[in-house]
């Protein structure tokens, strides 16, 4: 099994920074991308950002440029950097692993991330 738990969200004014993090235990040698969704009241998860274990990325065109998504496979972290946000980047952002092979999707807690304006 594998267990990801996340950090960093808060509240930040429009035009802020925000760092997010998640750290994978327990088996996450079986973990091959990692990544963020995010998800609004009433609606599905959207894909943010994921970064394969070689380092290959893939965003979203809303973040394109203002986020970056980064890992320390020896730490088994992933992060999540969020500048110039904006209102509508407010959610709740999960961390998620996709295991080898058969792609099951290991899931955080969710972190919530509220942008004033």
């Amino acid at each position: 099994q594998v267990q990801l738990l996340e950090s960093g969200g808060g509240l930040v004014q429009a035009g802020g920074s925000l760092r997010l993090s998640c750290a994978a235990s327990g088996s996450s040698f079986t973990i091959n991308a990692m990544g963020w969704y995010r998800q609004t009241p009433g609606r599905p998860r959207d894909l943010v950002a994921f970064i394969t274990a070689i380092g290959r990325t893939n965003y979203a065109d809303s973040v394109k440029g203002r986020f970056t998504i980064s890992r320390d496979n020896a730490k088994n972290t992933v992060y999540l950097q969020m500048n110039s946000l904006k209102p509508e980047d407010t959610a709740v952002y999960y961390c998620y692993g996709d295991r080898w092979g058969d792609g099951h999707k290991y899931w955080g807690q969710g972190t919530q991330v509220t942008v004033s304006s």
